[in-house]
């Protein structure tokens, strides 16, 4: 699979089915908490390369803090999610409104992200506002960002992953790609001879900003207080921030 797969989404959805979350103590007890990720997703995880992708490295230093090991799913499909062992998941849309079907309880949120524009270098084009009914913009098929734009009769050019439209950006075949900064980030750290220029997010476009946290499987109060006082030192240290930036990505706080 492509990077740009819209892993959290997806694997949130198939959450809904899985078994019951075990509590905190019962996950110190066997020394390890279970993080769903695809195999095949970088930045957001793999399997087989290394770096291994911001999610493992995120699950590594939370469990850490827990005083456990982490434990890996590799999940492609629904099929596969019914018989995984997870706890946690990572990159989680943190609105219980857009949780109301996955069952997903939230940790506080640990960044800020969204969709934001990119353009090549000498786009006279720096925000949403600037697109017009000449300005052809690559998107995902079916996403937020899709229908917005196209309820403003904005020219669309429909991929199915992210790096497909940086791609089609950089190869000048269309002027704009809404994406989300971290396929951006890492889109110009794997191609530094042609990289993409990112608008910083919108406030404005509230439909296309959101908070990221951690999503857990029925946890226990134990267990989401036990979370949040990690993600509160991880922040703190600086070691969320690093973990990003190693895959070309600059975090924003959460709002």
């Amino acid at each position: 699979m492509k990077p740009g797969f819209p892993l959290s989404l997806v694997l949130a959805v198939m959450l809904a089915g899985s078994a019951e979350a075990r509590s905190l103590d019962t996950i110190r007890s066997i020394g390890s908490i279970g993080l769903c990720a695809h195999p095949n997703s970088l930045p957001f995880a793999s399997k087989t390369e290394d770096p291994p992708g911001f999610q493992i490295e995120m699950g590594r230093a939370l469990a850490k803090e827990l005083g456990v090991s982490l434990k890996l799913d590799w999940i492609i499909t629904q099929f596969q999610m019914r018989s995984a062992d997870c706890d946690i998941l990572m990159d989680t849309i943190a609105d219980p409104e857009a949780q109301g079907e996955t069952n997903l309880k939230l940790s506080k949120p640990y960044y800020r992200t969204g969709v934001a524009l990119a353009t090549a270098s000498g786009s006279a084009a720096t925000s949403f506002k600037d697109l017009n009914d000449r300005t052809k913009v690559g998107v995902q098929v079916g996403s937020m960002a899709a229908m917005t734009l196209g309820q403003r009769h904005v020219p669309l050019s429909t991929f199915g992953f992210e790096i497909d439209s940086l791609e089609a950006l950089a190869n000048h075949e269309i002027d704009a790609a809404a994406v989300t900064p971290t396929m951006a980030g890492y889109f110009n750290l794997t191609h530094p001879q042609n990289p993409v220029r990112v608008s910083s997010l919108d406030e404005n476009e509230a439909n296309l900003n959101w908070n990221v946290a951690v999503g857990m499987v029925r946890p226990d109060d134990n267990l989401r207080n036990a979370i949040n006082d990690a993600l509160d030192h991880l922040r703190a240290d600086g070691t969320v921030e690093r973990i990003y930036a190693r895959y070309g990505i600059v975090l924003q706080s959460p709002k």
